[in-house]
């Protein structure tokens, strides 16, 4: 029999300094039986980053046909295609294809080795890649509960998160950003 996902409920309210956009977020946000507290915190904090009225999660870590997140129009065409993770530089060729802005965001202790081996490859690609610091990801994902409300305000270069788990600073680089 299989593991069915955990579901957590996140109420966010977003202020985003940085884009001036402002919203209240209700996000339902299911972690698969293989999927780490980190990488959901990180899911989080991407989708807030990148908040749309449009932007959604998609199955992810489930089927390798869809992002992690990701925002289309009426058509069907990805205008957003976020990544999560360490992703094979192929993968990511392919989805400049299909999608018109493609991102990555790392949240791992050894993203900065993923990123030294490949960033001569993603170079050549019109992909923005953002690193989150792994030590406030770990912080914020030590204890999640199922139903959590948060404050999140992103200004610079970090989110300032408040909520039920504390309060925290997570700090994020551009390690590429996207071609003008």
């Amino acid at each position: 029999m299989a593991l069915k996902p955990t579901i957590y409920k996140f109420r966010i309210a977003l202020t985003d300094l940085n884009r001036d956009y402002y919203d209240s977020l209700n996000l339902t946000v299911a972690l698969h039986p293989s999927e780490t507290n980190e990488r959901m915190m990180a899911r989080i904090m991407a989708f807030c980053l990148n908040a749309h009225p449009d932007l959604q999660f998609t199955k992810g870590i489930s089927t390798t046909a869809e992002p992690d997140i990701w925002q289309q129009n009426l058509e069907g065409r990805s205008e957003v295609w976020i990544e999560l993770g360490e992703p094979d530089v192929d993968r990511v060729k392919k989805t400049t294809r299909v999608a018109d802005v493609v991102k990555v965001y790392t949240y791992q202790v050894r993203s900065d080795i993923w990123w030294n081996q490949h960033k001569g490859k993603f170079g050549y690609l019109p992909v923005e890649v953002v690193r989150f610091d792994p030590e406030a990801i770990n912080l914020i994902s030590a204890s999640p509960v199922r139903t959590v409300d948060l404050s999140v305000m992103i200004t610079g270069q970090s989110l300032f998160v408040e909520g039920d788990m504390g309060s925290h600073e997570i700090a994020f680089e551009v390690l590429q950003n996207l071609p003008e």
